[in-house]
């Protein structure tokens, strides 16, 4: 079997997804074209090598309705004859591209293949993909769950009142967050992965000056007397400050067989080690991931204390430190570059947004193992391996 290795990673920077944020003006599927053209520019790779390009995309409607990564590969000038298909698993659809890709090298089906993901939730809104007066889940769900289902802001409170996770304690990770993305772009550690587009050059999010005591005057952003009355255990700590962030953005990594990369000349970032995807409870939604970890551990044959770096997605605070405690991790090895809270949550982009993140620094701090993990709405999580080469 042969080995599957990233050979390049790039993202552009993330915009706030607002009217008047940094990329709000850039069409999704040049978004992504952009990091298409990136990735082939910084590689050096004749993109007519490519088998297949695989993309990440929530909200496939409007501007990003009808496969938008065939699009962008067009736009980005690959060939026609170069084929592109657009997947979702929720916020970890990026990341779900880069296991379909990684596990089409395994098979022998691919050489050479692209996986990327792009959002822009300031011209496709999330929840765009739901009309109004519909129903996304049908009868069978509410006969299963006759009480409802629940949002994932709420779903949030739930997980933070389970594990007994104060306001406080989200706040102080919610500034780190901030602190370490801050941090790492003084010191030019993301100027390897970004690619900036319309002279935009740096995360508009990221808030150097952030701290527990700015953050600590936010209101509750879900507090619903319905929901208050359904769950009296919720004490209402989520906020917009330790929530990720409503953004823009793209990401793309190039994904080769160890082979095929020695052929090309090309220099392997990282091995894609081991893979697992996990379903959970769809009312707590976001908990998937400490099962997804345990998971690919097993399948890696390696344990906690092997892995010398983690990012797991800041969908919310309470989410990561959740993990945090039922998986016993060291949080001083997890998102060491901060993580969506400060650098945003471009939905579909943000896998490989991650993923990207993930090898640079792993090249920067000389680690061995790192793991990936993210959740997703519905009650899914996607968790990998990688390992320096």
């Amino acid at each position: 079997m042969p080995d599957a290795v990233i050979v390049e990673a790039v993202r552009t920077p993330v915009g706030r997804g607002k009217p008047n944020g940094a990329l709000a003006h850039v069409h999704p599927v040049e978004l992504l074209a952009h990091t298409l053209r990136a990735l082939v520019e910084r590689s050096g790779v004749d993109p007519a090598l490519v088998d297949d390009v695989i993309g990440g995309t929530v909200d496939q409607v409007g501007e990003q309705a009808a496969n938008i990564t065939r699009y962008a590969a067009l736009s980005a000038g690959f060939p026609e004859s170069v084929p592109a298909t657009t997947v979702d698993r929720q916020c970890g659809s990026s990341q779900q591209a880069v296991h379909f890709a990684a596990q089409g090298v395994l098979a022998g089906a691919y050489d050479l293949v692209v996986a990327c993901g792009v959002e822009s939730m300031s011209r496709v809104p999330m929840g765009s993909n739901v009309l109004p007066g519909t129903d996304p889940f049908g009868p069978g769900i509410a006969a299963r769950y006759p009480e409802g289902l629940v949002p994932q802001g709420i779903a949030a409170e739930l997980i933070a009142a389970k594990w007994s996770i104060g306001r406080e304690r989200m706040d102080e990770f919610a500034a780190a967050s901030h602190h370490k993305a801050a941090a790492a772009w003084q010191q030019g550690l993301f100027d390897a992965e970004t690619a900036p587009l319309d002279g935009v050059s740096r995360d508009e999010g990221v808030r150097p000056g952030t701290s527990t005591e700015v953050l600590a005057g936010l209101r509750p952003a879900y507090h619903d007397p319905v929901y208050a009355e359904r769950f009296p255990q919720i004490e209402w700590n989520i906020t917009a400050g330790n929530a990720s962030q409503i953004n823009d953005g793209a990401s793309a990594v190039l994904i080769a067989s160890a082979e095929t990369a020695a052929r090309l000349g090309l220099r392997p970032l990282a091995r894609l080690h081991s893979f697992a995807v996990t379903g959970s409870d769809p009312l707590l939604m976001l908990t998937g991931v400490v099962p997804a970890t345990e998971k690919v551990l097993r399948r890696a044959s390696l344990t906690l204390d092997d892995i010398d770096l983690f990012e797991v997605n800041e969908a919310f605070a309470g989410v990561v430190l959740a993990w945090q405690q039922e998986t016993g991790a060291d949080l001083a090895k997890v998102n060491v570059h901060g993580g969506a809270i400060a650098l945003g949550h471009p939905l579909g982009a943000s896998g490989t947004r991650l993923t990207t993140t993930l090898v640079h620094a792993m090249r920067e701090r000389g680690a061995r193992y790192a793991l990936q993990t993210m959740c997703e709405a519905g009650g899914l999580a996607n968790a990998m391996i990688l390992e320096a080469v």
